[in-house]
C-alpha cells in the first residue's frame, strides 16, 4: 500500500491586488459638456475682459480731454470753499486756486475711473457665471443625442441587440451617427441571431450521431460472445468517441459563454466550488493529491452552471497538471473590495511566466500546440476564460514559486 503524504506547508497566498480603474474623483472627469462649458464661458468671459477694457480706456480718454476750466477771482472778501475739495479755500491767489481747482479735478476723475472699473468688475463677474451655467445647459441640451447612444450602447453591451436609439431631430451630424449606430446594430443582430442559430443546429448535428455511436458501441460491448479482440477494439472506440463527444460539448459551450449572461440568480462561490471538488475528488485520492482550503461565502450574480463549469476546468487542471507525489491543490473563495475571489494552486511543474498567455488558448497546452494525451481536449481555460468575461470578470493566472499556478477568478459581487 502507498504511504500516505505528509503534511505539507499552505502555500503561499499571492499579495497583488487587482488594479482598481476607478478615478479618485469621477465629477472631475474632463466630459465634453464639461469641455464645451468652459469653452462657451471662457469665450464670454475674454469678450467681457476685452470690452471692459476698451470703455474704461475709452472714459479715462475722455474725462482727460475735458480737463478743467480756469477761474480768475476778482474783488475783495472772496470766499470759496467745497466739502470736495478743502484745499480750495487755503487759496491766496488765481494761480493757487487753479492749481487747487486742477487737483480737485483730476481726483474726481480717478474717483469716478475707479468706481467703473469696481462695477463693471462685479457686472462681469455675475455675468459670467451666468454665462457659465446658461453654457452648461445649451452643452448639455446640444449632447443630449450623445446620451442617448451611451445609453442604447450599454443596453446593447448586455446583449440586448433589439434595442435601437430612433433619434429624432434636424438631420445633422448627431442624427447622422445615431442612424448609422442603428443600422450596425441590425447587423449585429442578424449576424447573432444566425450564430445562435448555427450553434443550435451544430449542437443537435454533433450530438446525435456521437450519441449513435455511443449506444452502438456500448451493445457490442455488453455482447458476451464478442472476441477479446472485438472488445478492445470497442473500448478503444468508445474512449474515441467519449474524447469527440467532449470536444464538441467544450465548443458549444465555447460559442455560447462567449456573450453576456442575461438571466442573472444569486450563485454561491463556495457552493460551486464544494461541487467542483466532490467532482474531482476520486482521480486527485487515485493521484494522490490532496484537495484542501477554506472557502467563504461569495455570491455573485451569474449563472450557476456555467461558473460551475469555471470551477471544474481549474480544479481538474490543478489536480492533472500536478506532481507525482506529495501533490496538493488548494481551492479558496473570499469576498474582497467588492468583488467575489474563487483562487485554485497547485504544485506542478515550474511554468515559465511567457507560457501563461499562451494556456488560454484554444487547443494550447505547456510547450504543445496541439492536444496529445487524455487530460483533456485544450478547451478548459478558454471556457473559463470566456465564462468570466461574459459575467463582467477575469481570470488572471500565474506561476507559483516552486512549481504549479495561482489561477484567481475576480467576479463582481
Amino acid at each position: 500500500m502507498a504511504a500516505s503524504p505528509g503534511p505539507v506547508a499552505t502555500p503561499p497566498k499571492p499579495t497583488w491586488e487587482p488594479k482598481q480603474q476607478e478615478a479618485p474623483y469621477p465629477w472631475l472627469r474632463p466630459t465634453i459638456r464639461i469641455r464645451l462649458t468652459l469653452l462657451y464661458g471662457g469665450m464670454f468671459l475674454i469678450a467681457g475682459i476685452l470690452l471692459l477694457s476698451i470703455i474704461y480706456m475709452l472714459a479715462a480718454q475722455a474725462l482727460h480731454d475735458a480737463g478743467g476750466l480756469a477761474f480768475q477771482v476778482k474783488g475783495t472778501n472772496v470766499q470759496i470753499s467745497s466739502d470736495m475739495c478743502p484745499q480750495l479755500g487755503s487759496a491766496l491767489n488765481n494761480s493757487q486756486l487753479n492749481e487747487a481747482i486742477k487737483d480737485c479735478t483730476a481726483a474726481q476723475r480717478q474717483h469716478a475711473l475707479d468706481s467703473l472699473l469696481n462695477r463693471a468688475l462685479l457686472a462681469l463677474v455675475g455675468l459670467s457665471i451666468i454665462a457659465f451655467a446658461f453654457g452648461y445647459a445649451m452643452a448639455g441640451r446640444v449632447l443630449s443625442p450623445l446620451g442617448r447612444i451611451t445609453r442604447t450602447a450599454r443596453r446593447v453591451a448586455g446583449t440586448d441587440l433589439t434595442r435601437r436609439i430612433e433619434l429624432d431631430g434636424p438631420d445633422d451630424e448627431l442624427k447622422e451617427l445615431a442612424d448609422t449606430f442603428d443600422e450596425m446594430l441590425d447587423r449585429l443582430e442578424r449576424a447573432f441571431t444566425a450564430q445562435q442559430r448555427f450553434v443550435g443546429n451544430a449542437s443537435h448535428e454533433l450530438r446525435t450521431p456521437l450519441a449513435i455511436n455511443r449506444t452502438l458501441l456500448e451493445v457490442h460491448l455488453s455482447d458476451p460472445e464478442a472476441s477479446p479482440e472485438l472488445q478492445q477494439l470497442g473500448k478503444t472506440l468508445l474512449a474515441t468517441n467519449e474524447r469527440s463527444e467532449q470536444l464538441v460539448e467544450g465548443l458549444l459551450l465555447l460559442a455560447r459563454s462567449d456573450n453576456q449572461i442575461v438571466e442573472r440568480k444569486p450563485v454561491d462561490l463556495a457552493e460551486v466550488a464544494d461541487r467542483a471538488i466532490d467532482q474531482t475528488r476520486a482521480e486527485a485520492s487515485a493521484k494522490g493529491v490532496d484537495i484542501r482550503g477554506e472557502r467563504a461565502q461569495a455570491v455573485v450574480q451569474g449563472n450557476g452552471v456555467l461558473l460551475e463549469r469555471i470551477a471544474l476546468n481549474l480544479v481538474q487542471n490543478a489536480v492533472r497538471y500536478n506532481v507525482e507525489q506529495d501533490g496538493w491543490v488548494e481551492v479558496t473563495t473570499e469576498l474582497q473590495h467588492g468583488q467575489a475571489l474563487l483562487l485554485v494552486s497547485n504544485t506542478g511543474p515550474v511554468v515559465p511566466a511567457y507560457e501563461i498567455d499562451n494556456l488560454f488558448e484554444p487547443f494550447r497546452r505547456l510547450r504543445t500546440e496541439r492536444t496529445g494525451s487524455d487530460k483533456g481536449v485544450g478547451l478548459g481555460l478558454s471556457i473559463a476564460r470566456s465564462v468570466a468575461r461574459a459575467h463582467g470578470g477575469r481570470i488572471i493566472a500565474e506561476p507559483r514559486e516552486g512549481g504549479g499556478l495561482v489561477m484567481r477568478v475576480t467576479l463582481p459581487a
